[in-house]
């Protein structure tokens, strides 16, 4: 006999404001995976709810620290759904800069050199953020702000090194 995962229930869509005050509230709580599943019922209601998009990239992008590329794939694959072209670089940047966050904790081999990497990503997505941003709107400059104190404070993060070839001659 095999085993299957029971149907997920849909919620309704007088349901939606509530669900994502609690997916809110569950991430306040680091209960990221309970946000997640929250966002999920919500955009099986509304696809288009941009508040919900938001909040499960950024349940999943909470995630980071256990480490598993899948998760960075699935917030990438949720902020591509994002219409906003601001946002839609905005939060690529906050992923890039939660995934060089996560990998700053641990130990891992060449990691100096990845974390930068990462971070060069995000300054690029926050770079295009802000140029794409409404008056008054300062988010991708604080983003990149903080990028640059990082890589600042931590003076082992450096690009990586193009090593030299020559092919021999003999």
């Amino acid at each position: 006999m095999t085993w299957t995962a029971p149907a997920i229930k849909p919620i309704t869509r007088e349901g939606v404001a509530p669900a994502l005050a609690k997916a809110h509230r569950y991430r306040l709580l680091n209960d990221s995976v309970a946000a997640e599943s929250i966002c999920l019922d919500v955009l099986g209601v509304e696809p288009e709810n941009e508040e919900a998009l938001v909040m499960h990239v950024l349940a999943i992008t909470d995630q980071f620290a256990a480490g598993h590329a899948e998760d960075r794939a699935r917030a990438g694959v949720a902020v591509a759904q994002l219409r906003d072209a601001y946002k839609n670089a905005y939060y690529n940047g906050v992923i890039c800069e939660r995934w060089a966050k996560a990998v700053l904790q641990r130990t891992v081999p060449r990691g100096a050199e990845i974390v930068y990497d990462w971070i060069d990503k995000a300054m690029t997505w926050y770079a295009e953020a802000e140029n794409l941003r409404a008056p008054g709107n300062d988010e991708a400059i604080l983003r990149w702000n903080t990028c640059a104190r990082i890589l600042s404070r931590h003076a082992h993060l450096r690009p990586r090194e193009i090593e030299a070839w020559e092919p021999s001659l003999e």
